[in-house]
């Protein structure tokens, strides 16, 4: 062991959460020194980044201890010492859930559900990460908090609505986080900021303890910088809670990862330009449809004609806002610590909708329902890019489309993962996504795997030295 070169603090926040658990198991380094690492990379970078808005240093270092007293005893969670951010729409006791509002600071009494199963795990909990206001966008561009800076870039966004939570990860100033995703919000920002999603299938893991956006939509996304990270946190977070109407109780194990190349029928979109995809990402895909081309097997044409992605995802964001105005009823009343005017706008906009607009919207999911069931008859896994552009200024306007290409997913209740698929020509990096039907998140993931070995295309870890 003594001739092994020591490990660095920048070593410690390059690291994927395999690799510390690894080095903390064979005794190299402990989980203080973990905690001391991005503690110090967090004062110093946060500022320009802003991808916290709720830190607790003493805290982090309390549990960091607690974590290093385990190890020595002999008593260890799955993650035990590892440094997990958490979205500020997830309760954690004692800290308020702000959920990116100026006026929710009343402490949380209990963990969400995904926050207990991180603590019994033995995680350390870093802090709250920066957010849009109410869930409500995809750029993290906040109004009360401010906006959190892309790591590759300053000035550019990070996307949203957990863009906090991705920065963090690939800043190094967290080695996984926790978020939500209701039409992309998971996805998006880890397409802009080069970092390993998934979105699980609906209700595999609990929302409870999660601010509501909508609920047939929600669901509790994952951050990294690595697939086997992704499949560590999903088997240490997922199961079933009769506390939340809308868990998973599966009468089987979710499908086992028994993928076979010579069998797999992968299904591509006819014309990514119709769907608003841009010429550079479009390019980017075609290259690295190319390196995949055994990868991904048997590769077909979809049929995607009967869907309309702008206009269903339009439907999504229908009914987050009407769900929203029932969530959020007590802020929109706060005299004292009113919303922005861009959030009335976009829940007045809902307001103004009766309830046959709201059923009709909510028809929609039943409609992606039906064609996800149809799709994975004939296919195994949808690819296509995650987003249909990169990262934005922050100065600039926000795509309106940007959420195009992952809301399928989450209207249908599928699982979906987003990979770094490359760089684009203004050095900034942008995903590919893998969309599979309801229960095969370890059969995707170990697909994702697969892809992102083949594609090598992560960004060198950390963004910020």
């Amino acid at each position: 062991m003594s001739s092994l070169p020591p490990i660095t603090d920048l070593d410690l926040r390059r690291a994927t959460v395999c690799q510390l658990l690894h080095w903390m198991a064979i005794g190299r380094i402990n989980p203080q020194a973990v905690a001391e690492a991005y503690g110090e990379a967090i004062e110093r970078i946060n500022p320009q980044l802003n991808a916290y808005v709720g830190l607790s240093p003493g805290l982090l270092h309390e549990q960091a201890r607690t974590a290093g007293h385990r190890r020595r005893d002999g008593v260890i969670g799955r993650l035990d010492g590892i440094p997990v951010a958490v979205k500020d729409n997830l309760d954690i006791a004692g800290w308020p859930t702000r959920a990116g509002l100026p006026g929710r600071g009343a402490p949380a009494t209990d963990d969400a559900h995904v926050v207990a199963r991180l603590r019994a795990s033995g995680a350390v909990l870093v802090g709250k990460t920066n957010m849009d206001e109410g869930a409500l966008g995809a750029a993290t561009d906040n109004p009360h908090y401010g906006p959190t800076h892309n790591p590759w870039k300053q000035g550019m966004s990070a996307g949203g609505s957990s863009g906090g939570a991705a920065a963090a990860v690939a800043a190094g100033l967290a080695a996984a986080a926790v978020g939500s995703d209701s039409l992309g919000s998971i996805r998006i920002p880890a397409s802009y900021c080069g970092v390993y999603a998934l979105k699980p299938t609906h209700g595999e893991i609990s929302a409870r303890g999660l601010v509501p956006a909508a609920r047939r939509l929600d669901a509790v996304g994952l951050l990294a910088r690595s697939v086997a990270d992704l499949t560590v946190l999903l088997q240490v977070l997922a199961g079933y809670d009769a506390d939340d109407a809308r868990s998973r109780r599966r009468r089987v194990a979710l499908d086992l990862p028994d993928w076979e190349p010579g069998k797999l029928r992968s299904g591509v979109l006819p014309d990514l330009a119709a769907v608003g995809v841009q010429p550079d990402v479009a390019a980017l895909f075609g290259t690295a449809l190319e390196k995949l081309a055994h990868a991904l097997g048997g590769r077909r044409t979809v049929d995607f004609a009967d869907w309309d992605f702008a206009r269903t995802r339009r439907a999504g964001l229908l009914l987050m806002e009407a769900e929203m105005l029932v969530t959020f009823a007590d802020d929109l009343q706060d005299a004292a610590h009113p919303p922005s005017p861009r959030f009335r706008e976009m829940l007045s906009y809902a307001e103004r909708k009766g309830a046959a607009d709201y059923a009709r919207a909510d028809r929609v999911l039943d409609a992606a329902t039906l064609k996800m069931r149809r799709l994975f008859s004939q296919i195994d896994v949808l690819v296509l890019p995650t987003t249909p552009c990169g990262a934005f200024p922050l100065a600039g306007t926000e795509p309106g489309n940007h959420a195009d290409l992952t809301s399928f997913a989450s209207l249908a209740g599928c699982p979906a993962v987003s990979i770094p698929m490359g760089i684009l020509p203004n050095g900034m990096p942008v995903g590919l996504q893998l969309v599979g039907a309801r229960g095969s998140d370890l059969r995707l993931l170990e697909l994702a795997a697969v892809c992102a070995a083949t594609l090598d295309a992560d960004p060198a870890y950390p963004a910020i030295v």
